[in-house]
């Protein structure tokens, strides 16, 4: 965000200059030289925010950047506030353009305590980033010429508990052992009322997939006598997923907005029945929120179960699992047949050339299915040998995981954006995850922060 930051305050900065306004307040030469140098360190961000993924000072020089940038806002802003008050005064005098010079000579507050204030921050702010933008050299930071081409994802990752089969590879033989798990478990006749499975891996594993394939499996669903499927995410709000699953085995809006009401009609629905909730992507580690639950759900006949997905083996623990799954790799074969389902869709014997290189990539995604099936749909919409070597070349593949929530793969497949349109995808991260977001009011939001910019069209009409 920090590219997008100094966008909009060098549109803010050169607006002003452009105006008049420097020389109003007598620093116009040091609103030149802030945009000069707000230039200069806009040119090298891309190749800074790359590096500092493997380089801890130029990572530490970026914060101080982001600091910096936070105080020339605000200055920008005061700057902002008293030109809009100066053009309200124009305009209410009626001061054409043709006296506009006279008009300001005659308010301009170059001895007031306002010039003074601003001068000096701007001088101050001025010296921190002319130290910043000198450190490009020290990092060997290079200007990144933007391709114009934006890259198109074709596929996005399904939510709910619907899943297609036939784009889902290596996960028979995890399918059976959970399904054969939780099929002998109940018909032991179990004295258990509620128990929990869960099945562990790291992000990408296809954790959610391998649920979804138990959960839509034919003898799962004659096994039970009711299904329900929730995505928790990190909101693990007991109030909002009794709601949830009130809804998901209802099929209908809950209108009950007090616990107790919920929790008894809940349990009225459950009564009696041996049901299997899923509880997709859960990350909560608070031991008396899952117990507030867990007491509302154990109200069903002797085995039923519910099974959890999660990345880490505490959240399980915690539930009271009484058996974890952990999720394999996909072999490289597996790998390739998703990375190649989306890459060339059924053109592969159309771009040959690319097969070999393509499997190259494909190794370096080490089994990880969601890095597999992202980096195929980022390859589609690359035709030329050398876009593809330079994918399987990326110094990004030697960042280790530990280092980063976001896999090597997922963020190679972030910077093949555009700088513009990163700057839009990384503005999501406000929005609470697993949130649905209106495209509207999402394009709003972008504009509203600077992020997009109205264009004009042909006949003069305004467009996005």
């Amino acid at each position: 965000m920090a590219e997008a930051l100094l966008t909009v305050m060098l549109k803010n900065l050169n607006s002003l200059i452009q105006k008049g306004f420097g020389l109003l307040w007598s620093v116009n030469k040091e609103m030149e030289k802030l945009s000069s140098i707000l230039t200069t360190i806009r040119a090298v961000l891309e190749d800074a925010e790359e590096k500092q993924l493997r380089n801890r000072a130029i990572k530490n020089s970026l914060q101080k950047l982001k600091d910096v940038s936070g105080e020339l806002d605000d200055i920008l802003d005061e700057c902002s506030a008293e030109a809009s008050l100066l053009e309200y005064k124009m305009q209410r005098f009626g001061v054409s353009p043709k006296v506009k010079a006279s008009f300001l000579s005659c308010l301009n507050p170059k001895n007031t305590r306002f010039r003074f204030q601003i001068a000096k921050k701007m001088e101050d702010v001025s010296e921190r980033l002319d130290d910043i933008a000198k450190e490009r050299e020290k990092f060997h930071l290079h200007e990144v010429v933007e391709d114009p081409k934006h890259v198109q994802v074709r596929n996005k990752r399904d939510t709910g508990s619907i899943v297609d089969e036939r784009q889902v590879y290596g996960r028979e033989e995890d399918k059976g052992k959970v399904v054969e798990f939780l099929l002998e478990s109940n018909s032991s006749n179990s004295k258990d009322r509620l128990s929990t499975y869960a099945i562990v891996g790291m992000g990408g594993m296809g954790k959610t997939t391998l649920a979804k394939l138990v959960y839509n499996d034919p003898r799962v669903t004659d096994h039970f006598d009711m299904k329900v499927w929730v995505c928790v995410s990190e909101d693990f709000d007991v109030w909002r997923l009794i709601k949830a699953i009130i809804e998901s085995a209802s099929g209908n809006a809950c209108e009950a907005s007090d616990m107790d009401p919920l929790q008894k009609h809940l349990q009225n629905m459950l009564e009696r029945k041996k049901f299997l909730l899923v509880l997709d992507d859960v990350w909560n580690e608070d031991e008396d929120k899952w117990e507030g639950l867990r007491n509302v759900l154990a109200c069903g006949s002797n085995g039923s179960y519910i099974v959890v997905t999660t990345r880490l083996e505490k959240v399980a623990s915690i539930m009271g699992a009484t058996q974890m799954h952990h999720i394999s790799s996909l072999s490289e074969d597996e790998c390739w047949l998703l990375f190649s389902q989306r890459a060339f869709l059924n053109e592969i014997e159309k771009r040959p050339s690319l097969v070999k290189i393509g499997k190259e990539i494909v190794k370096k995604c080490k089994g990880n299915p969601l890095a597999a099936k992202s980096l195929g749909s980022l390859m589609y919409s690359k035709g030329e040998e050398q876009q593809w070597l330079l994918v399987m070349e990326s110094e990004l593949w030697n960042l280790p995981q530990h280092e980063t929530s976001i896999l090597p793969a997922l963020r190679l497949s972030y910077y093949q954006l555009t700088a513009q349109l990163r700057r839009c995808f990384a503005f999501c991260a406000i929005f609470p995850k697993d949130s649905e977001i209106e495209k509207e009011k999402l394009i709003h939001l972008w504009m509203a922060n600077g992020l997009i910019f109205q264009r004009k069209h042909g006949g003069g009409r305004d467009g996005q």
